[in-house]
Parts: structure tokens; sequence; C-alpha cells
């Protein structure tokens, strides 16, 4: 799986650009499925703003609302009730599964209750791209300061990559550089904190940062 890992969406031209080049064809031709299921997770999310995201609502035109070809919903806690041969089609037809935030603890949860997770190594061409949570998922751990989901165990979450994100750098007033220095020195792996113009783009193990904004790397 190529994976384009963000903060807040494809929100500049060099995000674009590598969104484009990983999927080998305009955004206008690809058919995308849309992951809700970590905004279910969250206190500050809710029928409401899962709506804006399907919707593809001005709120989410770095995501839903970038133009794509055709697009379908893709809920996690519904596929362990229909059986993987209805919905792993679904998934392999996709070109791309835009995967937004929440809480990154909930979202590992239901992508290995659903049985996603142990799909995504047989997916080698589709590509990933998440907006925070739909990115720290993919990571080792998410530290307990981003952990929101009261039933979550840990804040270990999927470890396909081998880095750590602290995502929203400077976007509010407890994601400062500050807050990132302290998140860093009590996460145990190499780790980066992004803002709203950067992105992470994952492909066969080589990481690259895709930036027009700030961002930080943390050495373990």
């Amino acid at each position: 799986m190529k994976l384009l890992l963000t903060s807040g969406g494809v929100t500049n031209s060099s995000i674009n650009s590598a969104l484009v080049e990983l999927l080998g064809k305009p955004v206008a031709e690809c058919h995308a499925l849309v992951v809700p299921t970590a905004q279910w997770g969250h206190p500050m999310c809710g029928p409401a703003s899962v709506r804006g995201l399907v919707a593809a609502e001005p709120s989410w035109r770095h995501l839903t609302g970038l133009g794509w070809g055709s697009m379908g919903l893709l809920e996690l806690t519904a596929l362990p009730t229909i059986g993987a041969e209805r919905w792993e089609p679904w998934v392999r037809q996709a070109d791309v599964l835009l995967v937004d935030g929440g809480d990154a603890t909930y979202l590992c949860h239901w992508m290995r209750e659903s049985g996603l997770a142990a799909l995504l190594p047989s997916l080698p061409d589709t590509v990933w791209l998440g907006v925070s949570a739909g990115s720290m998922v993919m990571t080792p751990r998410i530290g307990d300061y981003f952990v929101e989901w009261p039933a979550a165990a840990d804040d270990r979450t999927l470890g396909v990559v081998d880095f750590s994100i602290f995502p929203h750098l400077n976007l509010f007033e407890t994601n400062t550089a500050t807050h990132a220095e302290r998140w860093a020195a009590d996460i145990g792996v190499p780790a980066f904190a992004i803002d709203e113009q950067t992105a992470i783009q994952v492909v066969d193990g080589r990481v690259e940062v895709v930036s027009e904004g700030e961002w930080m790397e943390f050495r373990s």
C-alpha cells in the first residue's frame, strides 16, 4: 500500500502532486472509498461531522472535496456483520481510501475487528490518504496525549510504519512545538510533528516529507 499521511489533507500543490503521482492518474479518474470510522471514537465528532465528510462539505474540501471520479462509503464497524466476501471486492476496486480523523485507537480497533488491517498487505497499488488519526493509525504509538476513546487499552496502533506522528502543529494552543517536544520525549520511536501544509509519503518503506509549511523531526 502507498501511504500519504497528512494532518489536514491535500492542502497545497506539493501534496496534490504527490497524491497524483501515487495514484498514477488524475484525481478525477479515481474511485475513492471514504472511511469515517475514527470520528465515532472522538468526543468532538458525531453525526454532523460525519455528514460533512461524506457530503464533501467545505470543511472537507481537502479530502472528500478534491473532485474524485466516484466516491463510496466504507464504515468499518459494519463490516464484521456482512462478511468479507461482500466488502473485500469494494476495497480492491478502489484506487484510494480516504481515512478521516477522530480517535486513532478506535480506528485501529475497528481496522483489526473488520479485517481491513489484515487485507492491507495485499493492496500494493492502493493509496491510503490519511488525515490526522487516519494517518496516526499507521504508526506504532500515538502517545497518551492523543487517546480520547475511553475503552482504549493503551496508545498502541498498527505499526505499519516505524515512526509516530504529532498532527496539527501550531493549529491549536495545545499543539505547539513545545507540546510536540514533550510528546516526542515519551513516545520511544522516531517521530514527526507536522502542520496542515505537510504530508509524509511512504512507498516501499521509503519515507519522504512533502511540505509547504512547518514540520519537526525527532529521533528516538
